[in-house]
């Protein structure tokens, strides 16, 4: 199982502070926003890590990271992603570095209480297809929202929509077997110009390929300055829970 982190785009959102810094590199609570991901694979055994970034301050992940030895790592692969193309195409950079296996794909801004070891594990057992984490919030506007049938199974994911079928959020964590290399090539870019990550969910929806696990414990995403706000909040809480 292969471990693929997208750390890419400009984080207009975030201006000015991503002026100066990529940002994934910005601090929640006391450790880089880029640390999480890295520790959430490693928590679910997955040391085999391509870390995908992309503008100005690319050179600077390499200057934190280096080759992963502070992690316990041998090595942290890197890619760069040119402009804004998506999360979809961002993963495409990552196939000579995954080749025939499964991967996990974690962005770059999402910080998790949790380990996700045993939605890999399902995934796994599965055999083949594609496996995404949902997480029940209050504002799924944001994200890619499931539609579930009256079995519980996901019947479609929309992106952003203005009146969600669920109030689950598809959260940045995706499992995904070799088949989806095939499907990246033919997907055409949204109305915002990118290639999106729901409509490869969808693909592996309509072959009846996909599953999802629920995320267990507390959950966020770090991409706006509440969030970020908030997961810095989370993580100072967990620290002193733990204490």
């Amino acid at each position: 199982m292969k471990g693929i982190i997208l750390a890419g785009g400009l984080g207009t959102r975030m201006l000015p502070l991503t002026k100066i810094t990529n940002k994934h590199l910005l601090p929640v609570y006391d450790k880089p926003m880029i640390y999480y991901p890295i520790h959430t694979l490693l928590e679910a055994g997955i040391d085999d890590i391509m870390l995908i970034t992309g503008g100005n301050f690319a050179g600077d992940f390499l200057q934190l990271l280096g080759n992963g030895k502070d992690f316990g790592l041998k090595e942290i692969h890197y890619g760069y992603q040119q402009g804004e193309g998506g999360i979809a195409e961002a993963l495409g950079l990552a196939r000579h570095f995954v080749g025939q296996e499964s991967c996990t794909v974690i962005l770059g801004d999402n910080v998790l209480e949790k380990s996700i070891r045993p939605a890999v594990e399902a995934f796994a057992a599965q055999g083949a297809g594609a496996r995404v984490m949902l997480k029940e919030v209050p504002d799924p506007e944001r994200f890619g929202v499931p539609r579930f049938d009256e079995d519980g199974k996901i019947e479609k994911i929309e992106e952003k929509p203005k009146t969600p079928g669920s109030n689950y959020a598809v959260i940045g964590v995706y499992m995904y077997d070799a088949y989806v290399w095939e499907i990246l090539p033919t997907l055409k870019p949204s109305g915002r110009g990118e290639l999106e990550i729901t409509d490869v969910n969808n693909h592996y929806l309509g072959k009846g390929r996909l599953e999802y696990s629920i995320v267990e414990g507390w959950w966020t995403d770090a991409g706006t300055f509440d969030s970020l706000l908030h997961a810095s909040q989370l993580v100072k809480d967990q620290q002193l829970d733990s204490r």
